[in-house]
């Protein structure tokens, strides 16, 4: 490899300290470093936009290398190439000279050619008399072989990143239409839920995708859409369990570990007389139906309840089902011990019994064995709901002669 002195461009083509720099670098190369040279093409290539370079560029380089006879750019070979503009024009497929030009400028600008100029500016190699090349004019590749790792590198991220890119675009295309699919099933199965208001926001989301978006538009998209896809799904399970279509235990109830009954004295037992009574499955007195009371009464009774039905209100029986088996969850109550007092009550009552006892859940120890112990007792008629929801509304502050 010619390691002279560093040589500055012809005519009125200013001499920079980037220049310097780069011409110094080349003379730096470790002793028998080589390269493949369509290797570090390719990494060039794929490092094109964090190079700075256009396509038309990387056709001027692939030029270039062509007048390069080996295959391997090697530290101690002769790396200068010295093709005219007419050479290069041909082997870049008819590329007008004013575009060669302007690329040629741009691989020098970024790094991945140096020009080595003749005292007259022509390109052209000088023979010794066994015909080998003593010295050289045209374009030197050294910085190629240079900055072949580093080229690699660049390489490397920008696949990597393309790869993150493709990958986010699929999981948002798939999670769009996941969403739209949802919704549209929803509405034409009659699903409870303010789906307009969900397909709005459906709608707004797509309608932030731009033409040509980067990985952060996607990144942020994509986060909020299968946000949104949560929530539908949380939307369509919660009616799904409201149904008690659940057959699995979370886990199995511990006994009842509050030995103060009297401590949650509004669930108050009830006389087989009393009014409303009706008889159960094994003869016996039950629940009074719930819906005797106006929803309206129930939820000012069990005012909690409203935070957790769908879009954080209850607006129907149903919503307030659904609210009743995510407070069951909370609460810790099991699928059996809540199917057990929908068998027994009714899934209207189990609701509202599931309310009663989050608004005294500071009181009480456990509450699925207390909901189990409450379903035991309506089953053998010595439970009802009215007197809790009486005792509720009092502590509410709700005028109860006029409540019901």
């Amino acid at each position: 490899m010619q390691t002279g002195s560093v040589t500055t461009p012809f005519g009125r083509r200013p001499m920079t300290l980037a220049l310097v720099k780069r011409q110094v670098a080349t003379n730096e190369i470790k002793a028998g470093k080589s390269v493949e040279k369509w290797k570090v093409f390719r990494d060039a290539s794929e490092a094109r936009e964090e190079l700075g370079l256009q396509s038309n560029s990387l056709a001027v380089l692939d030029a270039l290398l062509s007048f390069y006879p080996e295959n391997e750019l090697r530290q101690d070979a002769q790396l200068v190439v010295f093709p005219s503009n007419a050479q290069l024009i041909l082997r870049a497929h008819g590329m007008p000279g004013a575009t060669l030009r302007r690329h040629l400028a741009l691989l020098v600008d970024c790094g991945l050619i140096v020009r080595k100029d003749s005292a007259n500016g022509k390109r052209y190699a000088r023979k010794n008399g066994a015909g080998e090349i003593e010295n050289a004019f045209g374009f030197d590749l050294s910085p190629i072989l240079a900055r072949s790792e580093e080229l690699a590198l660049i390489a490397q991220k920008v696949v990597a990143a393309r790869s993150a890119f493709r990958k986010a675009r699929e999981n948002l295309t798939i999670c769009r239409r996941d969403v739209r699919k949802l919704i549209s099933a929803a509405m034409e199965e009659g699903a409870d839920g303010n789906w307009a208001a969900v397909e709005a926001m459906y709608v707004e989301l797509v309608g932030r995708i731009p033409r040509s978006p980067t990985m952060t538009d996607v990144t942020e998209i994509l986060d909020e859409m299968e946000l949104l896809r949560e929530e539908v799904l949380n939307q369509l399970d919660n009616q799904s369990n409201s149904h008690f279509n659940s057959t699995n235990d979370a886990h199995i109830e511990q006994h009842i570990q509050n030995s103060n009954p009297e401590s949650f004295n509004e669930l108050e037992p009830r006389s087989e007389k009393e009014q409303g009574a009706k008889p159960s499955k094994s003869g016996r007195t039950g629940v009074e139906p719930i819906k005797a009371f106006p929803l309206g009464i129930v939820l000012k009774a069990c005012q909690q309840m409203a935070d957790y039905g769908p879009s954080g209100a209850v607006g129907s029986w149903r919503d307030l089902m659904s609210a009743a088996v995510v407070v069951r969850s909370m609460l810790g109550i099991s699928p059996s011990a809540y199917q057990d007092a929908c068998e027994v009550m009714g899934p209207e009552n189990a609701a509202v019994a599931v309310g009663c006892i989050l608004e005294r859940a500071n009181l009480i120890n456990s509450p699925g064995g207390y909901l189990r112990d409450l379903t035991r007792r309506a089953e053998r008629g010595e439970f009802s709901l009215g007197p809790a929801i009486m005792a509720l509304l009092r502590n509410n502050g709700e005028k109860v002669l006029h409540a019901v």
